[in-house]
């Protein structure tokens, strides 16, 4: 999705962070990448950057860096390709031309976020690449989010913040979708659908993921999924 900010009725292509305490800051610590702000030049490691993918596994972010190097012309022989945040473990970032590649491991970024602000980046657009079960779909069918929603099919997401409920909406941007979707028929290597995604807050009861001891509930679940989306892809 692209980040930005309406303003006057325009939308200013910059990164907007809503927490008026990071100007004021004398340095902001990116303990997650290991980078911060008086210790590194964000704006010259990362200004340039138009596209952000991010994944759940550091291997496969790191080959398709490769893959996006080659299809932009920029993979050199032994060409090498060095994690960013090698000074810690909870992160791996790779950077080829405009193009960021990025593993936060399963879960929900947010600190990417700041360090693209903090490196004044515009025009950014984020996509979110990863695998999951889908309801009514075959195996290898590549589905674009056109909304997120969360376990009671609500495309919101709750946080509790300083102990009160904080919801925020999950608009995405449905230009980008019908885009990649035509991208992905003009490819025609596989078939790519427009569908919803839910996001949970656990891997296996949030999604009903329980197993054999409790196979009929799942199967349950799996039927009301279907009955309350009857024209709804879900993923």
């Amino acid at each position: 999705m692209p980040l930005g900010e309406e303003k006057n009725g325009a939308c200013d292509r910059s990164i907007y962070v809503n927490n008026p305490h990071l100007d004021s800051m004398k340095d902001d610590i990116l303990y997650h990448f290991n980078l911060g702000t008086s210790t590194h030049d964000l704006p010259a490691m990362f200004g340039d950057v138009k596209f952000v993918c991010v994944g759940g596994s550091p291997w496969r972010m790191k080959s398709f860096t490769e893959y996006i190097a080659k299809e932009l012309g920029l993979l050199e022989p032994n060409a090498e390709f060095p994690n960013i945040c090698e000074g810690t473990d909870r992160y791996a970032m790779y950077k080829v031309g405009p193009v960021l590649s990025v593993s936060h491991g399963m879960g929900i970024p947010s600190t990417l976020i700041k360090l693209l602000y903090h490196a004044h980046c515009t025009d950014v657009t984020v996509v979110r690449i990863g695998t999951s079960g889908g309801i009514g779909l075959k195996p290898g069918i590549v589905v674009v989010t056109k909304q997120s929603v969360d376990s009671v099919f609500q495309p919101r997401l709750e946080q509790v913040i300083l102990g009160k409920p904080v919801v925020r909406s999950t608009e995405l941007d449905a230009e980008l979708a019908e885009e990649l979707l035509q991208s992905g028929k003009d490819l025609a290597e596989f078939e790519t659908v427009i569908g919803n995604t839910m996001c949970t807050l656990d891997f296996y009861e949030g999604i009903n993921i329980l197993r054999l001891y409790r196979i009929n509930i799942y199967y349950c679940f799996k039927r009301h999924c279907i009955k309350t989306t009857p024209d709804e892809v879900v993923v």
